[in-house]
């Protein structure tokens, strides 16, 4: 299910979308926040240009939009059924989850956009 060749594992990995073989971000690390969205030019081993056209990336807004209310619906889940945490402290924990996983629903979204864009090809993986 999460193997290479597949969307999944390209959107949770975030690897090219084109060849699965390393990584689209200068950087691996999402909390590193100078460089949480610095994307490479292109993948040096498929030679994919990650950024289509000028501003292409500003459409992961939206996505980041539905990324972000399904990490508040698992933190009001979490806190206030699993826990019964008061309406207050539920807020607080949303809140929280959406202040510490910010680089990780950016980095998320922009992945999930690339890849509806982008498919997995084969032939360009087994390239060099």
């Amino acid at each position: 299910m999460f193997k290479k060749g597949t969307k999944i594992y390209s959107m949770l990995t975030g690897c090219c979308p084109k060849c699965h073989q390393e990584s689209m971000y200068s950087t691996k690390n999402a909390y590193n926040l100078s460089e949480t969205l610095t994307v490479n030019e292109r993948c040096s081993h498929c030679n994919t240009k990650y950024r289509i056209e000028p501003s292409f990336f500003y459409g992961a807004m939206y996505v980041s939009y539905a990324v972000g209310i399904a990490f508040g619906t698992a933190a009001f889940v979490i806190s206030n059924l699993f826990f019964g945490a008061s309406l207050k402290i539920t807020f607080i924990s949303i809140v929280g989850t959406l202040v510490v996983f910010m680089p990780i629903i950016m980095r998320l979204s922009r992945n999930i956009w690339i890849n509806m864009f982008m498919s997995y090809d084969e032939t360009l993986a087994k390239k060099k």
